[in-house]
C-alpha cells in the first residue's frame, strides 16, 4: 500500500506527534467529540449570554441604554479576544493546546460568576423587588465576566478550523465532507443555544440566578471532557510561526524595493526550490497579477544574503507574498459582515427589550421571558441546517454544477439580503405596538395586550440569515485562508461580530445623544412605549441595503485562491 494511503498529505500529526494514520485518525470518527465540545461551550455561553442585559437591568439596577452597551462591549470583546487564541494557535501551541488551555480560564470565569449571583455579600442585595449592587458586587461580576470574554475568543478560533483540520485536504472524498462539517458545527451550536434559551432563561427568572449561572459553568466543564475525550484520534496541525511577522517581512522587503521593477517573467521571483512550501503546515501559493508591488518583495537582489543565507527582511518567497496578498482580498469581504453582525446583536438587546413591553403570556399560568424569544432564531437555524445540507445543495448543484451548490460568496451573499427583511419586521411590529399604546393609552402598563409572538419572524428570518452568512463565512475563511493562517483568519471572520456589536453600541450612543435633546425622551428612552424604538430598525434596514450593494460590487472582482505542491 502507498504510504499516501496510510498517511495523511496535509502534515497533520497525532497526539503524540507521528504522522496521522488515514484510518485510525481524523474524519467523522472524530466529530462527535468536537461538535459535543461546541455543543457543551454554547450551551453555557448562551446560558449565562442570553438574558444578560435582563441581570444587569433588574440586578445591578442599569438603564436600558446602558445595559444595551455593556451587553453588547462585552460580546463585542468575546469576539475580538479571538485574535489573541488564533496567534498562538498558528504561531506557537497549535489549535489543540490553545484549546485546552483557554477553556480552564473560561471555566475559572463561569465559576466566578456563579458566585457573584448566589453567595451573600457577592451578590447584590434584594428588597420588595428592588436590588442594590455595590461596587464590590459590580467589579466581581465584571471580572468573571471578561475573563469568560477571554476563555471564548481564545478557544472559539480554533474549534471550526481544528474540526476542520480532521478532513484531509489532499483526499478529495475528505474534502467534500469538509463542506458539510461547517454545516453540522453550526447546527450543534444552535442545539447549545436552543436548550440555553428556553430552560436555562426560564431558571434565571423563575428559580434563581444561581442556579441560571451555574448550570453553565457545569456543562463548560462537560465541553473540556468531551474535548479531551478524543484526543488519541485528533488529527493536529503542526503550528507554522508568526503568521505577523510573516506580513510585516513583505512589507518591509517590498519597500525597501520600491524603486526595482517587477520582472515580466514571474518565474524569475524567488521561490523555494522543493515541491513543499518552506512554511510548515503551508502548501505553496500560485502567483497572482493583483497587488504587484509586494512582488517586489520576491525580487532577487545581491544585497539580500548576509553570510550566505538569504535575510527574510529583505527576500520573501512567492507563497509568503501571497499570504499577504490573501489576506488583503479577503478584508473587504470581511468588513462587509460588520453590518450583518450588528443586526444580529439586536437579538441579544432591542429584541429583547422589545418584548419585554409586550403580552408574554401561554396560558393563564405561564410567562415567556422576553430573552427566551431567541429560541425561534435557534428552531430557525436547526430547520435550515439540515434543509440546506440535505435538500437546496442538491438541488441548486443540478443547476449551478457546483459541489456545493451555491458558491460561498453567493451563499454569504443571500444570508446579507434576508437580514434586511428581519429588520423590515422588527420595524413593522413596533409601529403596530406603538400605534395600540397611543390609540389605547397603554403608556405606563409593564406589559400591554399584544402577544410577545409577534416577534417570532423577525428571530426567525434572522436564523435563516445566519445559516447562509454565519457558516458561508466559517468555510470561506477557512478555505480562502493561507494554510499556515487559518486560525487567525477564523479570528477575522469572529471580529465582525466584534465590530458589529461595538457599531450597535456606538449607533445607540449617538442617537441617544441626539434624540433627547432639547429635553425630548429619544428613541430609546427607559420606557419604551414613549419612543421610536422602530426608528432604530428602519435606521438597521437601510444600512443594511447599503452593505448588501457593496458586497455585491466586491463579490465581482473577487478570486479565489489556488495551490500548487505538496503541505510542508
Amino acid at each position: 500500500m502507498a504510504e499516501s494511503d496510510i498517511y495523511t498529505g496535509d502534515g497533520t500529526v497525532d497526539i503524540k506527534g507521528n504522522p496521522a494514520i488515514k484510518s485510525k485518525t481524523g474524519n467523522w470518527k472524530t466529530c462527535p467529540f468536537i461538535l459535543g465540545n461546541e455543543c457543551s461551550e454554547r450551551l453555557a455561553y448562551y446560558g449565562m449570554s442570553t438574558n444578560l442585559v435582563n441581570y444587569l437591568i433588574d440586578r445591578l439596577n442599569q438603564g436600558s441604554a446602558q445595559a444595551a452597551k455593556n451587553v453588547t462591549n462585552w460580546s463585542g470583546t468575546c469576539y475580538i479576544a479571538p485574535l489573541i487564541g488564533a496567534f498562538l494557535a498558528d504561531a506557537y501551541l497549535g489549535r489543540y493546546w490553545v484549546i485546552a488551555s483557554f477553556s480552564c480560564i473560561y471555566v475559572l470565569g463561569m465559576t466566578l460568576l456563579t458566585l457573584s449571583a448566589s453567595i451573600d455579600g457577592l451578590k447584590p442585595t434584594c428588597h420588595d423587588g428592588k436590588c442594590h449592587a455595590t461596587s464590590g458586587n459590580v467589579a466581581m461580576f465584571f471580572v468573571a465576566l471578561y475573563l469568560i470574554a477571554l476563555g471564548t475568543g481564545g478557544i472559539k478560533p480554533c474549534v471550526s478550523s481544528f474540526g476542520a483540520d480532521q478532513f484531509d485536504e489532499t483526499d478529495e472524498k475528505e474534502k467534500k465532507r469538509k463542506s458539510s462539517f461547517f454545516n453540522w458545527f453550526y447546527f450543534s451550536i444552535n442545539i447549545g443555544a436552543l436548550v440555553a434559551s428556553s430552560v436555562l432563561v426560564y431558571i434565571q427568572e423563575n428559580v434563581g440566578w444561581g442556579w441560571g449561572f451555574g448550570i453553565p459553568a457545569v456543562m463548560m466543564t462537560l465541553a473540556i471532557v468531551f474535548f479531551f475525550s478524543g484526543s488519541k484520534l485528533y488529527r493536529i496541525q503542526k503550528p507554522g510561526g508568526s503568521p505577523l511577522t510573516r506580513l510585516a517581512q513583505v512589507i518591509v522587503a517590498s519597500l525597501r524595493k520600491y524603486n526595482l521593477k517587477v520582472p515580466t517573467d514571474k518565474a524569475l521571483l524567488y521561490e523555494t526550490e522543493d515541491s513543499e512550501s518552506g512554511i510548515k503546515g503551508s502548501r505553496k501559493l500560485d502567483h497572482t497579477k493583483e497587488l504587484s508591488f509586494f512582488d517586489k518583495a520576491a525580487v532577487q537582489t545581491q544585497h539580500d544574503q548576509v553570510k550566505g543565507f538569504f535575510n527574510p527582511w529583505r527576500l520573501c518567497t512567492v507563497t509568503q507574498v501571497e499570504e499577504l496578498k490573501s489576506i488583503i482580498r479577503i478584508l473587504p469581504i470581511w468588513a462587509s459582515g460588520i453590518i450583518f453582525s450588528t443586526v444580529y446583536s439586536q437579538m441579544s438587546t432591542m429584541f429583547v427589550e422589545q418584548g419585554d413591553k409586550m403580552d408574554p403570556s401561554i396560558g393563564p399560568h405561564f410567562n415567556i421571558p422576553a430573552a427566551a424569544l431567541s429560541i425561534f432564531d435557534t428552531l430557525s437555524v436547526i430547520f435550515w441546517v439540515p434543509i440546506y445540507d440535505r435538500l437546496i445543495v442538491p438541488l441548486v448543484r443540478r443547476y449551478t454544477g457546483h459541489e456545493r451548490g451555491f458558491t460561498q460568496l453567493q451563499r454569504m451573499g443571500i444570508g446579507l439580503a434576508i437580514s434586511i427583511f428581519s429588520m423590515v419586521v422588527a420595524a413593522v411590529v413596533e409601529i403596530i405596538r406603538l400605534d395600540r399604546v397611543k390609540k389605547y393609552n397603554y403608556y405606563d402598563l409593564k406589559h400591554m395586550p399584544m402577544s410577545i409572538f409577534w416577534q417570532v419572524p423577525q428571530y426567525f428570518l434572522i436564523g435563516a440569515a445566519e445559516v447562509f452568512t454565519f457558516v458561508g463565512q466559517l468555510e470561506f475563511f477557512y478555505d480562502q485562508a493561507p494554510d499556515a493562517m487559518r486560525s487567525m483568519c477564523s479570528a477575522l471572520s469572529l471580529m465582525t461580530v466584534a465590530l458589529g456589536n461595538y457599531l450597535s453600541s456606538l449607533l445607540v450612543t449617538i442617537i441617544t445623544h441626539v434624540t433627547t435633546r432639547h429635553g425630548k425622551l429619544g428613541w430609546i428612552p427607559n420606557n419604551l412605549n414613549h419612543g421610536h424604538l422602530d426608528y432604530f430598525f428602519w435606521l438597521l434596514a437601510v444600512l443594511s441595503i447599503l452593505n448588501f450593494l457593496v458586497y455585491l460590487w466586491i463579490a465581482r472582482w473577487y478570486k479565489y485562491k489556488k495551490t500548487t505542491g505538496g503541505f510542508s
